[in-house]
């Protein structure tokens, strides 16, 4: 199932996507796609709905993050070979944690807004991992039930701030706006393997970053297991598990960010597109 949310910021309604791609309003079954609703047996009741007896939603839509009231947004750090490669940094012997803020979480499609002074956003296409069940002390044979669904994750991040504001990465990663999430939820049974989708993200119409989950050092169930020996992960948590190469910090002889009037179109093998405008606050 592909899972979504859909209507005004902070009134958003939840639906389903039809095979004919189609949104399907999911309101007289759930109250909302969050943590409450992403466990086996509620997926299950809605995997058996046919969705051609749904109500079709008509119109263009805005869509929101695919995931509600989202509880722990978790990022991994420098987690594709290929990227460490280009960034010359070091391959970390554990996964790299850092948070991003909740209030950083915006739609697939909504304005990408940089904060005063900012001069050095960058984009970077994620997969992202949402939790269906309590998870602690798993291992990796069996991490994977714990999924709930995939989504893309655009882990926007302000390199000056990242990098030069003294403390940890979460000063650059957590500037509003910077989470857009969706444009769906693609629930686990649809997802055969998480280590092998294409992964791409175009700025301006140029492809930047080019990439494969493939080349993940540490896998889904190998993070999952990791956390889950650290803290709980409880349902409706958002792992958002690296970036492959392409990254504007990256770029020689001289690095390019990302400005005002720009446009990232990101994408993910069966998870789809994302379109973030960039704008900025005066």
């Amino acid at each position: 199932m592909k899972l979504l949310r859909y209507g005004k910021n902070g009134a958003e309604k939840p639906g389903l996507l039809d095979g004919a791609g189609q949104l399907r309003d999911l309101s007289a079954h759930v109250d909302d796609i969050t943590g409450k609703t992403l466990g086996d047996a509620t997926l299950s009741k809605l995997s058996m709905l046919n969705p051609a007896d749904l109500p079709l939603v008509d119109g263009e839509q805005r869509l929101g993050a695919c995931v509600g009231n989202i509880g722990k947004f978790l990022c991994i750090g420098l987690n594709y070979s290929d990227h460490a490669a280009e960034t010359g940094a070091k391959i970390p012997k554990h996964p790299i944690l850092f948070l991003k803020a909740n209030s950083a979480i915006i739609g697939p499609n909504d304005d990408v807004v940089m904060p005063r002074g900012s001069e050095q956003t960058d984009w970077e296409v994620e997969l992202g991992v949402v939790i269906g069940k309590e998870a602690k002390y798993v291992r990796k044979e069996n991490a994977l039930d714990y999924v709930a669904g995939y989504c893309i994750v655009n882990d926007v991040s302000e390199r000056h701030f990242q990098a030069n504001l003294t403390g940890q990465w979460t000063k650059g990663k957590s500037c509003d706006t910077y989470g857009p999430i969706g444009p769906w939820l693609v629930t686990r049974d649809e997802i055969k393997d998480p280590q092998n989708l294409a992964m791409s993200c175009d700025v301006n119409g140029k492809r930047m970053q080019s990439g494969n989950t493939a080349t993940m050092i540490f896998t889904v169930a190998e993070i999952i297991e990791h956390l889950s020996q650290l803290f709980t992960l409880h349902p409706g948590d958002l792992i958002s598990t690296g970036t492959p190469p392409g990254v504007g910090l990256a770029i020689k002889p001289k690095p390019v960010f990302l400005k005002k009037g720009d446009v990232m179109s990101l994408n993910i093998e069966s998870l789809g597109n994302q379109r973030q405008k960039v704008n900025q606050d005066a």
